[in-house]
């Protein structure tokens, strides 16, 4: 009884935090202000000053986590409003998909390879482009630790989301399709959130590519990782 009074206080602790991060956000518009990353981090200030564990706040976590599942489905709303533009833009969709999912495997098997991780790391490490549920699938399979690829796919979440759009600026990009697949493939769901600040259209964009390389990277990903790791 006690275990389910404490998931019900962390669930809305952690929903608390992050409509009060997200108001901040609204009214600054400051990428360091993303309400994903200031959230996170006051938990886990939060955590650390209570010395409260990991494995007890995850009597709550556990079931936000378990929403991401359905919170990626609602996102084909926007995929269906928007199904004639995608059709429309099919052939530099799929290009920029494409060019987006072979440069993250390319330099994420670099990446791990020059690091010298150990096969356990490394297939934490690898499935950073992908969604939570599916990265933490591809790691199970593959021998890598699932909270541990859970934690590095939101961490790139967060980095994409913050770095993304001055990137984009600094190279011209500012068309919807562009931005929409840009965000989508590097940044998955985070980067979905903030391509709907920029209107449906990216958003559109930004989540049947998400989509997309999630179904490729679990088809790929535990191929490449058995016979390159």
């Amino acid at each position: 009884m006690m275990n389910s009074w404490y998931g019900f206080l962390f669930i809305l602790i952690t929903y608390l935090v992050f409509l009060a991060m997200r108001h901040v956000y609204d009214r600054f518009r400051m990428p360091l202000f993303n309400p994903v990353a200031t959230t996170t981090l006051l938990i886990i200030i939060g955590l650390l000053l209570t010395d409260i564990s990991y494995d007890t706040y995850m009597l709550g976590g556990w079931w936000i986590q378990e929403l991401l599942g359905p919170a990626v489905v609602a996102l084909a709303y926007p995929l269906y409003h928007q199904r004639a533009k995608i059709l429309r833009y099919r052939i530099p969709l799929i290009a920029g998909l494409s060019s987006g999912i072979v440069v993250g495997m390319i330099t994420g098997f670099i990446y791990v390879k020059v690091a010298s991780l150990p096969s356990m790391y490394s297939s934490s490490f690898l499935p950073k482009s992908v969604t939570s549920p599916i990265a933490m699938e591809i790691a199970d399979l593959t021998g890598g630790i699932p909270s541990l690829a859970a934690a590095l796919v939101i961490l790139s979440g967060i980095l994409g989301a913050l770095f993304g759009p001055t990137l984009m600026r600094f190279l011209g990009i500012t068309h919807y399709l562009g931005v929409g697949v840009g965000l989508g493939c590097a940044a998955h769901g985070i980067g979905t959130a903030k391509a709907m600040e920029y209107g449906e259209e990216e958003a559109a964009f930004s989540s049947i590519s998400m989509t997309l390389s999630a179904i490729l990277y679990a088809l790929i990903l535990p191929v490449a990782i058995h016979y390159l790791l």
